[in-house]
């Protein structure tokens, strides 16, 4: 997946301060079904490989993000980092 617009980097230390909004930013069902696809390779690949993945996501302000981290876990609402930091999935743009 790929995205023409520049992001911010922050450390994934940073993510608790943020905050996100409500709504899905993706407005197809074939879009999220593809997230989901791509959040799920990535989590395989951080608790067998401890591959780190951009993941590009989007505040409450419309500020486009991008974190690089290992994904521990994939839920149906979330997806939880190291230390138990979360991003909710509604928000998530892409991952590279």
């Amino acid at each position: 997946m790929n995205h023409t617009t520049s992001s911010y980097t922050i450390q994934k230390e940073d993510i608790p301060q943020l905050k996100f909004s409500k709504t899905e930013i993706l407005s197809s069902a074939k879009k999220r079904k593809l997230r989901s696809h791509y959040l799920e390779r990535a989590s395989q690949l951080g608790n067998l490989l401890k591959t780190k993945v951009k993941i590009y996501f989007i505040d409450s302000t419309n500020k486009l993000i991008s974190v690089n981290t290992t994904i521990w876990a994939v839920t149906s609402n979330f997806v939880v980092l190291k230390q138990g930091i979360t991003i909710p999935k509604h928000s998530i743009i892409y991952i590279e």
